[in-house]
């Protein structure tokens, strides 16, 4: 089992930056592709960028490339999402997301772990 804990969320005005964090425990290894998703209200979880933990490939959706950065430290076993140019559009519940796999997904489903969720508000 592997144990997510995402944090970093909070309000920001458009233009603004923020930076997430996903702390990951438990039964971990290289062999893993982590990721990030949002959830608008609504909606369904969609997928935002992530990485293959082994060699740090990274993959985005295209509406956050650019503006998104997706990074990990293997020595504290922690992924990143820095966030830059936010725009009110990237208002949604994040969370991030592990699969035991090294194949890159961008399926919800395709993920069996899951952080419990941070807020992200962008003020226009």
């Amino acid at each position: 089992q592997v144990q997510l804990v995402d944090s970093g969320g909070g309000l920001v005005q458009a233009g603004g930056s923020l930076r997430l964090s996903c702390a990951a425990s438990g039964r971990t290894s290289t062999n893993y592709v982590m990721g990030w998703f949002r959830q608008h209200p609504g909606k369904e979880r969609e997928f935002v960028a992530c990485i293959r933990w082994s060699t740090g490939y990274t993959y985005y959706a295209d509406s956050v490339k650019g503006r998104f950065t997706i990074s990990r430290d293997n020595a504290r076993n922690t992924m990143y999402l820095q966030m830059n140019n936010l725009e009110p559009e990237d208002t949604a519940v994040y969370f991030c997301a592990a699969r035991a796999s090294l194949a890159i997904f961008s399926s919800a489903n395709q993920y069996a772990y899951w952080g419990q969720g941070t807020q992200v508000t962008v003020s226009s």
